[in-house]
């Protein structure tokens, strides 16, 4: 089998005469032992781009350039033809309106070039598009030169929380006077945590770092250009759908890990028992299975949460298996099930009202929702465990579900645990500077 660097110049030799053009083309090739992907997709200048990989890591994707683009999934759902993956997602609150400098709210692209792993077994992928010159100039445009990856080696100088913890206690208590006199049940409130950095940052590279510390997790990278990266590491899937079949999933109830194995498996323990936590993670089911009736024939919901343990935390997991009823379209389950209550809360309607009204701050994709459409099957996670890149500055995002029993030291340090995912990726430097980002971190818990 051929190489990629064989395969494009033999896609670019035959989309230069073949006549009539086809709308896709799909060579399978051998990826080279010696270079890493993630490396590969860091030497590409051909945007956007897009990162994906699922969270068995049975399937690894490098989506470059657009033959088109969309804002609203269900024109892009129908723009799709066999074969075809429609890669992006949507803003916590996709309909509102964004700066010319950030990614759009609702943003879906088809890309000019894929390269997809299923398996071992990987190919490429080539959406023609309108016009045979612009998709010769971006094959032509891939680089074969590939700089080998290395963990970050940035020094955190500054670190500044949205809100401060003096602000986090009385927005908690808002919230919790909202729960006892509102309808609203549970109310999910973010926290943005910026860092500033001693040198340029390479959202690739966080990636990279990532992939490798923090397996179980769906990866995703989402760049418009160079200047600035969506990127982040969740858990959490929205939904997995083929044909009338989907899977989604409740994942709410967080707690650390331990620093020993009889600790990790006492923490395991009081999780799998707190009924705080299990009230929060039975609002995401109800709130799910609420949304979803209209849609479907038959839900399964898991009897009892399990646990799912990852490198910083544990978290109350249920799943549920549905059979749809026909005509129901990829788009509309998008639309019905985000934000889900375990970024939002429950009743949605009262639960974003509260966050828009106190949060403070604009989410932007944390806590929105990034993946693919596609005629055979359909995949989109939760973007949680995430931060927006640039420049020198890592901003990063983690959310609590706030529900009676709530309490603000407790909901802070799961904030911080939460971060951590991508935040003990970096170096802190020198031994002086880290002591003083954990002590202000310690004053302001």
């Amino acid at each position: 089998m051929t190489h990629l660097g064989q395969v494009v110049a033999r896609l670019i030799d035959d989309l230069s005469i073949i006549s009539p053009l086809p709308s896709q083309i799909c060579v399978n090739f051998t990826w080279p032992s010696h270079v890493e992907p993630v490396a590969w997709f860091n030497a590409q200048s051909l945007f956007p781009q897009f990162y994906w990989q699922t969270r068995d890591s049975n399937e690894e994707v490098i989506a470059l350039g657009q033959c088109a683009s969309f804002t609203d999934p269900t024109e892009a759902e129908n723009a799709l033809l066999e074969g075809q993956r429609i890669w992006g997602g949507c803003a916590f609150e996709p309909h509102t309106q964004r700066g010319e400098d950030e990614v759009p709210s609702s943003y879906f692209f088809l890309p000019q070039i894929e390269l997809i792993r299923k398996g071992s077994e990987w190919s490429c992928v080539v959406n023609v598009g309108k016009g045979r010159a612009d998709i010769l100039t971006a094959l032509s445009a891939l680089c074969f030169f590939v700089r080998p990856l290395y963990k970050p080696e940035w020094r955190v100088l500054s670190m500044a929380h949205e809100p401060p913890y003096s602000h986090w206690e009385k927005r908690l208590e808002k919230a919790l006077e909202a729960i006892k006199h509102t309808e609203l049940q549970k109310v999910v409130l973010a926290r943005k945590t910026t860092l500033v950095l001693n040198g340029l940052v390479s959202a690739v590279q966080l990636l990279h770092a990532s992939i490798h510390e923090n397996q179980g997790n769906f990866h995703f990278l989402l760049a418009m250009d160079e200047k600035r990266s969506f990127v982040g590491s969740s858990p959490e899937r929205l939904f997995f759908r083929r044909q009338l079949g989907m899977k989604t999933e409740a994942l709410a109830g967080t707690v650390g890990r331990g620093g020993t194995l009889n600790d990790d498996v006492s923490l395991a323990n009081w999780l799998l028992n707190d009924e705080k936590n299990r009230y929060e993670n039975k609002l995401v089911v109800d709130d799910i299975l609420d949304r979803l009736l209209s849609s479907c024939r038959e839900i399964h919901i898991e009897k009892e949460p399990h646990l799912v343990r990852l490198r910083q935390v544990q978290h109350l997991k249920r799943n549920m298996t549905v059979s749809l009823k026909r005509g129901i379209s990829n788009a509309s389950l998008l639309n019905v099930l985000h934000p889900t209550a375990a970024v939002a809360g429950r009743p949605r309607k009262a639960a974003l009202a509260f966050i828009a009204k106190e949060e403070g701050f604009d989410r932007g994709w944390y806590s929105g929702t990034v993946g693919y459409l596609s005629p055979e099957r359909t995949e989109f996670c939760v973007a949680i465990r995430s931060a927006v890149l640039s420049e020198k500055n890592i901003a990063l995002y983690a959310g609590a579900g706030i529900v009676p029993g709530s309490q603000p030291e407790n909901e802070w340090k799961e904030l911080n645990r939460k971060i951590s995912t991508l935040m003990s990726l970096l170096n802190s430097g020198d031994e002086k500077v880290a002591c003083t980002l954990k002590r202000r971190e310690k004053m302001a818990g």
